[in-house]
């Protein structure tokens, strides 16, 4: 397969060799990050109810003035997001 490269494409692979890192490496990185996203939207799709009840549920919270504070709600997600992918 021949695949033609933007210049923004070239440049980024140009910059990775003079770092040592090789073309393959650079796709094996960029594969996958998209293989990732995937995984992220077809679970973002299979929990979509549980998703939408969850921001319900959490504009109820927060009409109620339960809300927390901005970097206890990232860590919050971020232990979650870890459990996750352990599982």
């Amino acid at each position: 397969m021949i695949v033609e490269l933007k210049p923004e494409q070239q440049q980024l692979l140009d910059r990775a060799a003079q770092a040592g890192m090789s073309a393959e490496d650079m796709l094996d990185q960029a594969f996958a990050i998209i293989r990732e996203q995937y995984r992220d939207q077809d679970w973002m799709l299979a929990a979509r109810d549980t998703i939408a009840s969850q921001i319900a549920e959490g504009f109820a919270q927060a009409e109620r003035g339960e809300l927390i504070d901005g970097e206890e709600a990232v860590r919050i997600l971020r232990d979650r997001r870890a459990k996750q992918q352990v599982a």
